[in-house]
């Protein structure tokens, strides 16, 4: 078992509603049409993790969490790896419930999308706290 854990933070635009991924970036700041983006000013890209890690994820057979933690709620993603993925986007992670791979995708078939997040996370969330995200492989 691998793990990586990293920070973002909540934004004020998180709507939460995209029905078929969510997505952290480092990016500082977004609009109200990125619905699926959850957290900004991320600490960690796909660039930063760990190398073995990478290669564990680009099993097939790999099955990833993802557990997301604010101050006053959690939850826990379960998705899985592919041999396609390049994992070496430098500010995005995507986790997706469809199969599609770019280099911004960290997880398909995923069980959640942005809509599906605890709803007290995504209030945390638009409110700015910090989100604390890790990865386990």
């Amino acid at each position: 078992m691998t793990e990586y854990t990293f920070t973002a933070k909540g934004h004020h635009n998180v709507t939460s509603k995209h029905r078929t991924t969510f997505e952290v970036t480092q990016d500082l700041d977004i609009g109200l049409a990125a619905d699926c983006i959850i957290g900004v000013a991320s600490k960690a890209s796909l660039n930063d993790m760990p190398p073995q890690m990478k290669d564990a994820i680009r099993n097939e057979a790999a099955q990833i969490q993802i557990i997301l933690e604010t101050k006053n709620a959690t939850d826990k993603i379960i998705g899985y790896g592919h041999p396609a993925l390049t994992l070496d986007h430098p500010t995005d992670i995507v986790c997706r419930k469809s199969d599609y791979t770019c280099s911004r995708t960290l997880m398909i078939h995923a069980d959640k999308a942005a809509m599906d997040l605890n709803p007290d996370l995504i209030k945390d969330l638009k409110s700015g706290k910090t989100l604390k995200v890790t990865i386990i492989i």
